[in-house]
């Protein structure tokens, strides 16, 4: 196993690849991130959202995740919300299950990274501007040592997506696409 790092994952779910304008590109690069770390024996953690039925977790005062609990999406966790058939998980990979933006937050996340001795993320994930901008900033805060793979993370606007990738997430992370990861 590399040492100290494992492959995030992040709401790579039916809800959210399915409002993608073009997810085939986007897939192609998960699957190869995903390939990539299962053969170099690198942990591979899903981080997905879900509420219990009803979605009692999210306030109405939550601008955000108030639309989710009152639109189609489904993230009800008794009903699915599941992790888009092209990526699924495989035995041995991990799956922690989130209530808010961040990774970290509502999930087991920071207890499964400390166990594993993890001290390097490589963050993927939809969308840019939300899971992984807020994964990006609370890692940072934690200390970890932080890689976004460029072409595995993806946002409903593609002016957001390259201003955080090139401007904002430099200052914390390394910003790489996945061809380069893989040919490290």
């Amino acid at each position: 196993m590399e040492q100290n790092i494992a492959l995030l994952v992040m709401d790579v779910q039916e809800a959210t690849v399915k409002k993608l304008q073009d997810s085939e590109a986007f897939i192609h690069s998960m699957n190869k991130a995903i390939q990539t770390a299962r053969n170099r024996t690198i942990p591979v953690i899903y981080a997905i959202i879900g509420f219990r039925k009803g979605y009692p977790e999210v306030s109405s005062s939550n601008k955000s995740f108030v639309r989710l609990k009152n639109g189609t999406m489904n993230f009800d966790i008794e009903k699915g919300g599941g992790i888009h058939a092209s990526v699924a998980p495989q035995p041995g990979d991990i799956i922690v299950t989130k209530k808010r933006v961040s990774a970290f937050t509502g999930s087991d996340l920071e207890v499964v990274l400390r166990s594993l001795g993890i001290k390097h993320l490589l963050l993927s994930g939809i969308a840019t501007s939300g899971v992984v901008l807020s994964t990006v900033r609370e890692a940072a805060d934690r200390d970890y040592a932080i890689t976004v793979l460029s072409d595995c993370c993806r946002d409903m606007d593609e002016e957001v997506h390259r201003v955080l990738t090139t401007k904002i997430f430099p200052k914390q992370a390394e910003v790489i696409t996945v061809d380069e990861w893989c040919s490290q």
